[in-house]
């Protein structure tokens, strides 16, 4: 006879603790991440835990804003701003939506919100990373970190009645200038990194690398520098360290979760109907399956009337729906172009583009290289990148284009308009 396992008892004194513990992981993780009393305070929806927590989403849905930048902008800019984030994203409870905005009340609701953020992806983690202290000079090579995190919403004025031409030709002109001072100006941090690169040649410890950072050049010229990066490595650090506790006591929150789940009231949802599955034996699903059949049968016959009266309603729009027509299908065949010139290059089907950011290292013509990406590859990339975008702008042009002459009542074509002052 074997030994019978005897279960080990938990200590009440363990388990009160391991809550605290856990969400205080988890704030020290979170960019201005509140105290556990706030999170407790907001399970019982105290108004007082409603401010920190809209500070908290601010920052974790805007994590490109500086330390100093998200105090710029005002408690009602920034629940407005988590609230136009959330619903971009999908979030599915209305009721945040119609809290106030001036951010004294919800502290309930964001404690959910926060709760779906985290179950959505290694949000954590994903902080960590664009957060981190950088070393070596790096440079983004796609902009899957920009498209995913916008920041906060420009303020937007909608136009009543005629708009101004002359004011949209500044605009223009404004972001022209602007867009040519970026231009230059990364042109001269490059221009600057290569002069860094050349003249610390062979200084580095490491023989793959070569040479020096910017940031490994600045502690040479100031130890004061030095320090201070030491006092962030060590921050960054903690709030590692922090991760792993918080991964190691994730499911101690998510039970209190549903505690806070259970705790608010239920929203107002449609019902979902699901088929009867009936018992499995041999031609039990035949019934099923032929049900399944007619219906698809009937819903591709709704489709193709649909499809029909769509094309007859559309079609009569003469020439500017079939250029449109013709400029979809352009853009279509391109893309299988692009696509078959990849799978012809690569082997497989995959648009794979180079992602994340990654060191420069300055390498002599010949040496052996290592395992990260080399120049061509990125110029490559860019350029395929550019040709789809040329493809899009011209589209937009296109389209420019039509409505100006129809909003001026003249044919398509040309449309000439002299720049203010002539």
């Amino acid at each position: 006879m074997g030994r019978r396992r005897r279960r080990r008892r938990v200590d009440p004194a363990d388990a009160t603790r391991a809550l605290p513990e856990a969400i205080a992981a988890l704030s020290q993780t979170l960019p201005a991440g509140p105290s556990p009393e706030t999170f407790r305070r907001a399970k019982f929806d105290r108004p007082e835990a409603a401010p920190a927590l809209w500070r908290l989403l601010f920052r974790v849905l805007s994590p490109q804003l500086a330390d100093g930048a998200s105090a710029s902008f005002s408690p009602e800019a920034q629940v407005r701003s988590v609230k136009l984030a959330l619903r971009t994203q999908g979030y599915p409870r209305r009721a945040l939506a119609q809290l106030p905005d001036d951010g004294s009340q919800g502290g309930r609701e964001l404690l959910l919100a926060l709760a779906w953020l985290l179950a959505r992806g290694p949000l954590p983690e994903r902080l960590l990373t664009q957060n981190r202290v950088q070393l070596g000079d790096e440079m983004p090579v796609c902009e899957c970190e920009a498209l995913a995190s916008p920041g906060p919403p420009a303020p937007s004025v909608e136009a009543d009645g005629c708009v101004d031409i002359r004011h949209l030709q500044w605009l223009m002109g404004k972001l022209r200038f602007r867009w040519r001072n970026l231009m230059a100006s990364q042109q001269e941090q490059c221009a600057l990194l290569g002069k860094i690169h050349s003249y610390t040649r062979g200084c580095h410890s490491d023989r793959s690398l070569g040479h020096l950072s910017v940031t490994e050049t600045e502690l040479l010229r100031d130890p004061e520098g030095g320090r201070q990066l030491l006092r962030r490595l060590e921050r960054e650090n903690a709030r590692l360290q922090a991760a792993l506790e918080w991964r190691r006591r994730e499911l101690v929150f998510w039970r209190w979760m549903d505690t806070v789940l259970g705790a608010c009231p239920p929203e107002a949802s449609q019902p979902t109907f699901l088929p009867r599955i009936p018992t499995p034996g041999t031609g039990a699903l035949e019934p099923l399956v032929r049900e399944l059949q007619a219906l698809q049968g009937e819903l591709r016959e709704a489709v193709e009337a649909r499809r029909v009266a769509w094309e007859a309603g559309v079609g009569g729009r003469g020439p500017e729906w079939s250029a449109a027509r013709t400029a979809l299908r352009e853009a279509v065949g391109q893309d299988l172009a692009a696509l078959r010139q990849a799978c012809e290059r690569g082997g497989s089907c995959s648009l794979a583009q180079p992602h994340g950011p990654h060191r420069l290292v300055r390498t002599e013509a010949g040496a052996p290289g290592g395992p990260g990406l080399r120049a061509p590859e990125v110029i490559e990339a860019l350029r395929s990148q550019e040709a789809r975008l040329e493809v899009v702008l011209r589209q937009l042009q296109g389209q420019c284009r039509q409505e100006l002459a129809r909003l001026v009542g003249a044919p398509p074509g040309p449309v000439w308009i002299l720049p203010p002052g002539r």
